[in-house]
């Protein structure tokens, strides 16, 4: 496995998609690709092609491009984590505010987030939002029930209380069924999942990993060109870990496919920042160091759910001298987007989070689909490209301690 830039033309990758926090089966993203791929194709002068994938392994789709005179075949796999995901939902609206006192209560008595807010505010936001949003909720719940209760306490007196409470529920279930408008639910699931060990790995998400291990290192003994991870979201965080261990195994560092690593949107500081963020922020160490692979990561300042241009090694304090890796570098939207798209998106922020795996009509550098369906590796795109003037790359995190 070799960063090393060839002369050679990739006409056969693998990719491994590592979503974010996100409950909805796979299939989503092979029909987000087939449909963005195609606008980008018209925009920029490609052709590409999207079908079923066979054979056993994960949820994935066959991708055929012809770019630059060169065919070029991929087979992208989704490393899935949905069913972690849906089983974290699973939660009653009682136990949902159980969880926004116990991600509270972690992320204010450490400190974490007053270090957060020092990066982007943006993310903070976002994560602070469904904290506001069932509390006002739940203020509307206590208010109805109330209003109830001194109705109905006229005529049947103390027996009232129990239409009250049934007027609360049901409005605080209402405002849940609605969630897929509010986010609120979904949100506060996803902080409280990071959140819930200080930082630590569960064991359910630690087996997954071991799995995507196994997937990674059988394409790096394939006839492939260049093996692709890509990390979208709280993705990027679960890329590092897997991508480290890997390394560390010496089986797997032998002649091979160009291994490439793309991180996008990334919110690795909402747990790297925690105090028992041990293990992570070693991975991130070790993994910046390495010589085998390229780590690119992208972001961009108007997606307000990303920690933007946050280099999230140097950030969570374990950047060392010998540091190579992630070559930080901007979507830019404000100038891949023309001025009536981003317009158009400018407040649909969840929306935003996703323009990386999307077309651009203004595009730059950054092609999701050059990358990973092009005739260049990672390490050939962006050669000789220098950071974002605009990273943050100052040490910001109060816990830097590192697993031994």
């Amino acid at each position: 496995m070799s960063s090393q830039k060839t002369q050679q033309k990739v006409r056969k990758r693998r990719v491994f998609y590592i979503p974010g926090y996100d409950p909805i089966h796979p299939r989503r993203y092979r029909e987000l690709y087939r449909k963005e791929g195609h606008l980008q194709s018209k925009i920029s002068g490609y052709e590409i092609a999207v079908s079923a994938r066979s054979g056993d392994g994960p949820y994935g789709w066959h991708v055929t491009s012809r770019q630059e005179g060169v065919d070029t075949e991929t087979d992208v796999e989704v490393l899935v984590w949905s069913d972690i995901v849906r089983d974290s939902m699973a939660r009653s609206i009682g136990a949902t505010y159980l969880q926004l006192a116990q991600t509270a209560w972690i992320y204010i008595s450490t400190g974490v987030l007053w270090r957060l807010m020092r990066l982007r505010k943006g993310p903070v936001i976002a994560a602070l939002y469904p904290v506001g949003m069932l509390l006002l909720q739940l203020l509307i719940a206590v208010f109805a029930a109330w209003g109830v209760f001194a109705v109905l306490t006229m005529f049947v007196g103390w027996i009232a209380l129990l239409p009250a409470l049934i007027a609360a529920y049901a409005l605080l279930n209402w405002f849940r069924k609605i969630d897929n408008r509010l986010f609120a639910y979904y949100l506060m699931h996803d902080y409280a999942h990071s959140a819930r060990h200080w930082g630590e790995t569960s064991p359910e998400m630690c087996a997954r990993l071991a799995e995507f291990k196994s997937l990674i290192a059988q394409a790096l003994s394939s006839g492939a060109d260049e093996v692709l991870v890509v990390g979208h979201s709280s993705g990027a965080h679960l890329g590092v870990s897997v991508l480290a261990d890997l390394l560390r195994d010496q089986k797997y560092k032998v002649k091979g496919p160009t291994l490439s690593f793309l991180t996008l949107g990334q919110v690795v500081p909402m747990v790297s920042f925690l105090p028992k963020a041990d293990q992570l922020r070693s991975d991130l160490s070790f993994l910046s160091k390495r010589t085998e692979l390229t780590w690119i990561d992208v972001s961009a300042p108007g997606d307000g759910c990303a920690f933007a241009l946050c280099d999230p090694v140097s950030v969570s304090g374990v950047a060392g001298p010998e540091k190579r890796w992630p070559l930080v570098l901007s979507a830019a939207f404000t100038q891949t987007l023309s001025p009536a798209r981003w317009q158009e998106l400018r407040w649909r922020f969840f929306r935003l989070h996703f323009q990386y795996l999307c077309a651009f009509d203004r595009p730059g550098d950054y092609d999701y689909f050059r990358i990973t369906a092009g005739p260049e590796t990672l390490s050939e795109r962006f050669d000789g490209r220098a950071p974002s003037k605009s990273r943050i790359d100052v040490s910001v995190s109060k816990y830097t301690s590192v697993a031994a």
